[in-house]
């Protein structure tokens, strides 16, 4: 009885679960213009969600432009904004002078683990 009901059926390729009964959910078309190749590219967003203003381009690379009523928004590059460093995100927490005697204390522990007290 196995036999008969797997007959012909790829097993692992194909699902028998149906879409009957789901509801998808709203979605919108965004097109972005590559300024490099001049290719436009259609993607599908969820009606709630913003679409950021640039994407990578899937024919040649570079950055596409999100297009609002058929004309390329201004995009804005934030070159203020840098990555955080340990060290930023350290001077966050603790003045540098705190830094300072936390170092030494440490300094000293170290040296006194060594017999080098007097360093």
């Amino acid at each position: 009885m196995a036999d008969r009901s797997l007959r012909g059926m790829r097993l692992g390729s194909q699902s028998l679960q149906s879409e009957d009964g789901v509801i998808f959910s709203e979605r919108t078309e965004q097109h972005y213009r590559c300024p490099e190749c001049s290719r436009e590219m259609i993607l599908m967003f969820a009606a709630d969600a913003e679409p950021p203003e640039t994407w990578t381009c899937r024919f040649c690379g570079a950055e596409s432009v999100l297009l609002v009523d058929s004309k390329p928004v201004d995009v804005t590059h934030e070159d203020g904004k840098h990555a955080r460093t340990h060290w930023d995100m350290l001077l966050e927490r603790r003045s540098r002078e705190e830094l300072e005697e936390l170092l030494e204390e440490r300094l000293q522990y170290l040296r006194e683990r060594r017999g080098q007290a007097s360093a």
